[in-house]
């Protein structure tokens, strides 16, 4: 259920119904506009219509949540949210974007790399110090001695970093080093860890499962939320298809779907989508053309020598290309993206 107050309600009426919907047990999920506040609550349906809500001082409308998204969809919070990450807004006019390789392998090619996107105009790193691997013989990152070299970089260069937990041990352990926590695209339907995840403040990319539909989707965004943390980001990576020219399939109009059901900020991930550094470029501009707040792309200062997923990893030089043609995409719909140092 959704309540709107009225523009000149009191926080003594804020208070009490907020104390009101509580004491039957119910939760409570607060948005403050500029013109309007309102108030989600969320429970058992019979409790909240024997209420009289509608009723209260301060109240101007009380109208049913239909989908079942509840926290995620517009209807709660209508206006798009903006996150923050250190100095960086995620969700505003500026395309955040975030680079790095796909795992942490050693202090100083994480570091090289990081000037790099540092110098083309990227806000955050990205890499992974936990590997979900589809072979259990492949390297499965380096753990806690690459969440350190993580933070060695991130105190040498200013940016945040983003890095993924795979399971519910490990969320205390990553939370104490990362800016952003990553829930990959095997862990999309985890709904242990997504729970996890939601009773910290840390905001989160959650990146679509390879077959989740756009509805299990957000159904899994609303795991997060309804624990508490409201700091969730979306992030599109490509679906699995009949196609085989590409890693995955982008399915790039999720993105304005997304941003029409949902007010959380969405990226996109053209890395694993393209598996092919050729066509990060490309999927990076459309991604910027449709709308997407955010891009996460893999960088590597030698991809040739990348311990996992070499192939999609761009070279500094290319990167910089890369920020080069979005920022004009970008410009064209009035966003920006950050200059690079040498602009």
């Amino acid at each position: 259920m959704i309540i709107v107050l009225r523009p000149d309600a009191s926080e003594e009426q804020y208070k009490q119904l907020v104390d009101k919907i509580e004491s039957q047990g119910l939760r409570v999920h607060v948005s403050k506009g500029t013109e309007r506040t309102i108030i989600g609550a969320i429970g058992d349906e019979r409790i909240l219509q024997n209420l009289s809500i509608d009723a209260m001082p301060g109240v101007e409308n009380v109208l049913p949540i239909l989908k079942p998204y509840k926290l995620a969809s517009r209807d709660f919070h209508p206006e798009k949210s903006k996150i923050q990450v250190r100095d960086v807004v995620i969700g505003g006019d500026e395309v955040i974007v975030a680079g790095g390789p796909c795992s942490v392998e050693t202090g100083d090619s994480l570091l090289k790399t990081a000037m790099a996107v540092k110098a083309a105009g990227g806000k955050m790193l990205r890499a992974g110090a936990f590997k979900p691997r589809t072979s259990p013989y492949d390297f499965q990152g380096l753990g806690e001695d690459g969440l350190k070299i993580l933070d060695e970089a991130r105190s040498a260069t200013g940016l945040p970093f983003i890095t993924e937990v795979m399971e519910t041990r490990t969320v205390e352990l990553v939370y104490q080093y990362a800016d952003v926590l990553q829930i990959g695209a095997r862990n999309t339907q985890n709904y242990n860890l997504l729970k996890e995840v939601g009773q910290t403040d840390k905001p989160v990319l959650l990146k679509r499962g390879m077959s989740v539909s756009i509805k299990e989707f957000m159904l899994a965004a609303e795991y997060i939320l309804s624990e508490g943390n409201q700091k969730v980001i979306l992030c599109e990576r490509g679906i699995r298809t009949f196609e085989t020219a590409t890693r995955n399939t982008l399915d790039i109009a999720s993105v304005a779907v997304l941003h029409y059901e949902t007010h959380l900020p969405v990226w996109i991930d053209p890395s694993h989508a393209a598996g092919n550094w050729r066509w990060v470029t490309p999927l990076a501009r459309a991604a910027v053309a449709i709308g997407a707040d955010g891009l996460i792309v893999e960088v590597h200062v030698k991809p040739e020598n990348a311990w996992s997923d070499g192939a999609q990893t761009l070279r500094p030089d290319k990167f910089s290309n890369l920020m080069a043609e979005i920022r004009k995409v970008a410009e064209a719909i009035g966003r920006t993206v950050a200059p690079g140092e040498s602009a």
